[in-house]
């Protein structure tokens, strides 16, 4: 079947290169740059895992050890490089009516040993596991969603133990910060590089906290947060819970609004808001409580609202649905560029690794807002190009690489070579014999 092209290549090599210009200035020596441009092309392949191993092989490299050099030794500043993706995401999908998006996620472990590792809560698995959880930033506008911004967290076993920080490679000047004030700083960051927001949103666990609405507030950034039903807000009559406010609203409160699109069509729910008196130490201006009914069930979601000017219930209610786009960006992450495939142990580390992966989920997104503004074809058969489907093509059409028989030979003898000498290490502290031919 002959099929007309509608992917122009060159474009997407060129949004690339772009891309990459807005941080190559970051390596002062060729050789680590080069390196970082083979590392990004690498997370845009389709390499079972973006190990450092894995996206070596995938450049030409011999062995892993410039890859391992680009995120341990190398020097060059990777808050820097957040800053040039921040500075790229404001201007390719920035709009004056964008959204700054606060979250975490989760990335399971095994050991002990990772910076920030330990039993905690996350909501990747659900429940408490052993985990390494990390703050996260994203900006959401009408063009798209990227991630600006991210802290791993720390708890306080590991900031109390300051070997074990040091061992990690944690600077002596990091000391415990819960996960609020880590969305605090980036939020800040972000407001103070001018980032064209002019709503924030976040889950109740970041919702409830009053410095954050202050500190929003500060800045003129109306918020949409959601809270717990046992928030409290004053109300004319007196101070209530959110579901005490909510038990009060008569039923023609109630408007049914879309709070965006999703896979499956509108996200439809019934909506109410009612006006709160402001705290004494909060900004004047315009505060509610918004209310979300789920059609299905009737199940009650609460948001705590602040407006310097008046705006409509559908303005909150399009702020409190864009909420997903953050873990649209997770999901995306983790499943197309390998946000949670990083298999680092040391602070550096973490964060190169973590930030030039948000360099790559970024050119994604700003491929993609361009082939909507670009589109030339009106089948009402296909859907946009999404993030995912950008990924795999670019990774066929742009990453795709042919190498002799030999060098795959040569990397399959290297990893059996590294896999045995791991091996004879274990045994050896075991003080095991060594099965040379073992069943599995």
């Amino acid at each position: 079947m002959a099929v007309e092209a509608s992917v122009d290549v060159d474009v997407w090599q060129e949004h690339f290169d772009m891309a990459f210009s807005r941080i190559a200035g970051r390596f002062g020596r060729v050789e680590p740059r080069r390196q970082a441009r083979s590392f990004l092309l690498g997370l845009l392949s389709d390499v079972d895992s973006r190990s450092c191993w894995q996206l070596a092989e995938q450049a030409g490299d011999t062995s892993p050890n410039a890859m391992q050099r680009l995120l341990g030794e190398a020097v060059w500043d990777a808050d820097k490089v957040r800053d040039d993706i921040r500075a790229y995401v404001a201007e390719e999908l920035g709009d004056p009516e964008g959204v700054l998006i606060l979250d975490e996620t989760g990335d399971l472990k095994k050991g002990v040993h990772s910076v920030g590792v330990q039993r905690q809560y996350t909501g990747t698995a659900g429940r408490i596991e052993n985990a390494q959880v990390a703050v996260f930033l994203a900006y959401a506008s009408s063009e798209g969603r990227a991630l600006v911004d991210r802290e791993v967290y720390l708890p306080q076993s590991w900031t109390d133990d300051r070997d074990r920080c040091r061992a990690a490679g944690v600077p002596e000047s990091v000391g415990f910060a819960t996960k609020l004030a880590l969305g605090r700083r980036m939020l800040a960051r972000a407001l103070d590089a001018s980032m064209p927001a002019k709503w924030a949103t976040a889950d109740e666990f970041y919702g409830g906290e009053r410095g954050l609405r202050r500190d929003l507030q500060a800045r003129d950034v109306g918020y949409v947060l959601a809270v717990a039903k046992s928030h409290r807000v004053t109300l004319p009559i007196g101070i209530l819970r959110a579901d005490q406010a909510a038990a009060r609203l008569h039923r023609r409160c109630w408007n049914r609004l879309s709070a965006g699109k999703g896979a499956k069509g509108e996200r439809d729910y019934d909506w109410a808001w009612v006006r709160i008196v402001a705290p004494a130490d909060e900004a004047a201006g315009h505060h509610w409580l918004l209310v979300r009914r789920r059609i299905s069930d009737g199940e009650l979601s609460y948001y705590r609202c602040w407006s310097a000017t008046p705006v409509t219930l559908a303005a909150l209610v399009r702020v409190a649905g864009t909420r997903w786009c953050i873990e649209e960006c997770f999901q995306a992450g983790k499943g197309e560029v390998g946000l949670d495939q990083h298999q680092v142990r040391k602070w550096t580390s973490w964060y190169r690794h973590t930030t030039l992966v948000m360099l790559a989920h970024a050119l994604l997104a700003v491929i993609a807002a361009h082939e909507r503004r670009h589109r030339s074809d009106t089948d009402d058969e296909l859907i946009p190009l999404t993030v995912n489907e950008i990924r795999h093509l670019f990774a066929k059409l742009i990453t795709n690489t042919i190498r002799k028989l030999s060098y795959w030979l040569h990397w399959s003898q290297w990893r059996r070579r590294h896999q045995q000498r791991a091996l004879t290490s274990h045994y050896k502290r075991r003080d095991q014999p060594i099965d040379r031919h073992p069943s599995t």
